[in-house]
């Protein structure tokens, strides 16, 4: 799979609607390996914020102050998301792909603060 296997939650109907972050929705997609990535503008405590989350595993959010920033940053994460979802899915037969979720999460995390 790749990055284009994103597809948009729910077929687009969160759009325009609040978000986690009390802002509106104005990107909102899910990788059918089980991960959603959402961009809201004018959050509660922030211009923009990005919510993400590996269903099972981790719910992550970030704050930024501009929309370029935002766009960019929602793009890079979802290619890192989409890295490490494979990654783990390439490693199901062993354990689940658990390890590489539990190294690849804190890894993510880091990466975007």
């Amino acid at each position: 799979m790749t990055g284009s296997s994103w597809r948009p939650f729910e077929d687009s109907a969160t759009l325009g609607q609040a978000g986690s972050e009390e802002g509106v929705i104005v990107r909102d997609e899910e990788h059918p390996l089980g991960a959603r990535i959402t961009l809201e503008r004018e959050a509660r405590i922030a211009p923009f914020a990005i919510t993400c989350g590996i269903y099972g595993w981790m719910m992550h959010t970030r704050f930024l102050s501009s929309e370029t920033e935002a766009e960019m940053q929602y793009d890079l994460m979802k290619t890192s998301l989409t890295a490490l979802l494979e990654a783990a899915e390439k490693t199901a037969d062993v354990d689940g792909g658990r390890q590489v979720l539990m190294d690849g999460v804190s890894k993510f995390v880091g990466a975007y603060p």
